[in-house]
């Protein structure tokens, strides 16, 4: 696929900005359009790399947002073209990087191959072009050096918003049939050629790759998985491999890792056999008395203690002692520090970690404590043959995933156990992905009504009170002094206060802030050295500003905590009724919250791993969580009155009546539906709590009633009788509605059961009210 380098997604943007309200955006966005008309190849496109270097500075003026000037020495990110090294742009903390790297250093994605890099960009057109069904999403990374020669990871993220894939005369149409062989031979170059011609698509625009840091996450896991690995002792590459990760953690080159067991009966130290194994306490002994191996201060640390030894200065440490042990076998390996890490379990010594380098100081007290991630697992490698399958099944389902729900932790355990034995058997095993088929998905949640609005008039409280402190400071100064400039700063927080004084803009928060942090305070710092009356003022204002936030924070304060208090509390009720619905039929369940409380339920056939799934299962899982909703809801109006800010709640109910597929994204450690078509519930999910009843500009949730979304009609009439007898129970009014919904992007013809659900007030278990008369009996 050819690759032509244009700006053009990204001038359209910029034409839209210029017609923006915000006036100063528009200008800026004009500018830039201006700008680049005299060249009109960076809107059309090239393949001439060289023009990137002649276009220089329209292309740093046009790429001016992307790379903030503000945030060059955090962010590590460049403007590139995707799973390519071709890079024009760069935030200097990249650039920093890649010159400590060295001059001879090449950067390149890692294990990427040609055969590889064409059939990857062939898998995108065949996707986005053909409309295939795939999904080839993976972790892509660079490892670059230090100046130390140390190797860090970083992950790329690609944002691909300004790119766009186009085809070329020399494009083929594919039949289903093709598109399929494709897909069986995912590494035959020669097919993938033929049926995608080189030159028969063209990738017009560019990306840009963002780069995380994941050195210290990446070298945990690597270690986790060296000593999760079968048959440590025999491999080759064991210790080489292991001693490079601890280098790339500890940052520090000439590292080296060696381990020695504990035999507890004649209190020794034993070399551990194994290729590429060493002891730098034994220095190439068999047996050591552990009195004779260790200093009486290392001994009571490491064998009484159980803590850590750590000697920073070896030479130091051998003329204190007098050339005793360990410094002098240290001294005599050439070991300058060093780290003793004792290995127990349950209070007793199974061996020692030992970590040392050639030079002074490196190694010492402070970094011992990142030895605190990594030692839990050395200490399950050693114990691990106790215990040895409960263990390894344990640790590669911690490695692989998440924290896994019990009703599906079966499946993780039969994977696991599949894992080990293809390990065995000398195979490369593979973690496989988990999906469960046929299930049938449940959706709910209860969302706190115009939280955003209620957020907004929180800060904006803050920040009219904050102005309002510091213009006092400001006019105390002023009367002082006489000095045009305090009077000029007052002008300019009395503009702050009226820009927000009505609504508060996205951007007047962090411009207050900023403004405060640039302008306001070094003056307060120089009047609080300067005037004992204005340094009572300045310090009665600083004692409202909150640490954490450097601003006023009592109103967010408020808001928060009731955010907080209510997801907690409606929480605590779905998560415990959950313990009795489990004991109904097993069914997959997740809870999250944001502002309210999501939950996800999954049940079905394959989800059940004893018990036979039948369609009674699945009403009476909705008709529990319609029944645990409204409970929800009443105990979200009996806290209503405990709370800071008086915030309601609106609930909302997705029935889906076809059984679709969910598969474990072992990338994002969460379980998504699987394929394009079963994407559908995810589309609806995302977007019905904004959708309106249809011919009406009325919102489809409301506060005291709960809407239930359906497209069948069979759904309808089977929730309408559950919300008959729940009315029986005294969960509803006779109040029950059903409209028809305006359509979303990419759904048609939903409806929607709205029911006027009856509220109970304390502990009255006969007495019940409509949330209009609850409000009323809520008054103060």
């Amino acid at each position: 696929m050819r690759y032509f380098i244009s700006f053009e997604k990204l001038l359209k943007r910029y034409e839209m900005l210029a017609d923006s309200e915000n006036l100063f955006l528009a200008s800026k966005a004009k500018k830039l359009l201006d700008a680049q008309k005299p060249y009109p190849e960076l809107r059309e496109g090239f393949e001439d790399f060289s023009l990137l270097q002649e276009h220089r500075d329209i292309i740093d003026l046009l790429l001016q947002d992307s790379f903030s000037e503000v945030l060059t020495h955090n962010e590590i990110k460049a403007a590139t073209l995707a799973y390519d090294n071709v890079i024009f742009q760069s935030s200097e903390r990249f650039q920093k990087i890649l010159r400590e790297a060295g001059p001879d250093f090449k950067l390149v994605i890692r294990n990427q191959k040609e055969e590889v890099d064409y059939i990857m960009a062939a898998t995108v057109i065949l996707k986005f072009y053909y409309g295939a069904k795939l999904d080839f999403s993976r972790p892509v990374y660079y490892d670059i050096p230090d100046a130390q020669g140390v190797v860090h990871q970083y992950r790329i993220l690609y944002n691909a918003d300004f790119m766009e894939i186009l085809p070329t005369e020399r494009s083929l149409e594919l039949s289903e049939e093709q598109i399929q062989e494709l897909l069986e031979h995912p590494k035959d170059l020669e097919l993938w050629q033929k049926r995608i011609p080189p030159d028969s698509f063209v990738a017009k625009g560019f990306v840009i790759a963002n780069m995380f840091d994941v050195t210290a996450e990446h070298s945990i896991s690597e270690i986790k998985s060296k000593l999760i690995a079968s048959d440590k002792r025999g491999s080759d590459n064991f210790m080489t491999d292991l001693q490079e990760t601890f280098r790339s953690f500890f940052k520090i080159r000439d590292l080296k890792v060696g381990f020695v067991t504990y035999n507890y009966k004649e209190n020794q130290f034993a070399k551990v056999y194994g290729k590429g194994i060493e002891s730098y306490l034994l220095n190439n002994k068999e047996l050591e008395d552990c009195e004779k191996a260790l200093c009486p201060g290392c001994y009571e640390r490491l064998l009484e203690e159980i803590d850590y030894s750590v000697i920073p200065d070896v030479d130091k440490f051998f003329e204190r002692s007098g050339g005793g042990a360990p410094y002098k076998a240290l001294r005599e390996q050439g070991i300058k520090s060093a780290i003793f890490a004792p290995i127990a379990s349950e209070g007793k010594l199974l061996g020692i970690l030992e970590i040392v380098s050639g030079t002074k100081g490196v190694l010492n007290g402070v970094n011992a404590t990142k030895l605190e991630d990594v030692m839990p697992y050395i200490v399950s490698a050693v114990t691990r043959s106790k215990i040895e399958e409960e263990n390894l099944i344990d640790a590669i389902i911690q490695h692989e995933c998440t924290t896994v729900h019990s009703s599906v932790l079966w499946k993780f355990q039969q994977e696991a156990r599949r894992f080990i034995v293809d390990d065995m058997q000398g195979m490369n095993p593979a973690f496989r992905e988990i999906v469960f088929k046929e299930v049938y998905p449940l959706y709910g949640q209860i969302d706190i009504k115009d939280s955003s609005r209620a957020r907004n008039a929180a800060i904006q409280r803050d920040l009219l009170i904050q102005l309002a402190e510091i213009k006092e400071v400001l006019r105390a100064a002023f009367e002082e002094y006489q000095l045009p400039v305090y009077e000029e700063l007052m002008y300019r927080v009395t503009n702050h206060v009226e820009e927000i004084k009505e609504v508060l803009h996205t951007n007047s928060e962090q411009a207050i802030f900023d403004f405060v942090k640039e302008e306001v305070e070094p003056v307060f710092s120089h009047l609080m050295k300067t005037n004992k009356d204005l340094a009572g003022k300045i310090a009665a204002y600083e004692a409202k500003i909150d640490a954490g936030t450097e601003s006023y924070y009592d109103h967010r304060r408020n808001y928060d905590e009731s955010v907080m208090r209510t997801n907690r509390r409606m929480a605590s009720i779905i998560d415990k009724r959950q313990e009795d619905a489990q004991r109904m039929f097993p069914h997959y369940f997740e809870r999250y919250k944001t502002d309210g409380v999501e939950h996800n339920m999954y049940i079905g056939d394959s989800i059940s791993e004893e018990m036979a799934f039948q369609p009674l299962y699945l009403k009476n899982l909705r008709l529990w969580q319609l029944q645990v909703m409204c409970e929800m809801e009443n105990a979200f109006y009996h806290l209503k009155p405990q709370l800071p800010v008086q915030l309601d709640v609106a609930s909302l109910i997705l029935v889906y009546n076809t059984s679709l597929s969910i598969r474990f994204r072992m990338d994002e450690k969460r379980f998504d539906v699987d394929g394009t078509y079963n994407a559908r519930y995810e589309v609806i999910k995302k977007r019905i709590d904004k959708s309106f009843i249809k011919g009406t500009d009325q919102r489809l949730t409301e506060t005291g009633k709960m809407c239930i979304v359906y497209s069948q009609k069979k759904d309808e009439i089977e929730y309408l009788r559950y919300i008959r007898f729940l009315k029986s129970k005294g969960y509803f009014t006779d109040n029950v509605e059903v409209v028809e919904l305006e359509g979303l992007q990419g759904v048609t013809g939903l409806k929607a059961i709205r029911a006027e659900i009856l509220y109970q007030k304390g502990n009255e278990t006969e007495r019940t009210y409509t949330y209009e008369d609850l409000m009323e009996e809520l008054k103060p």
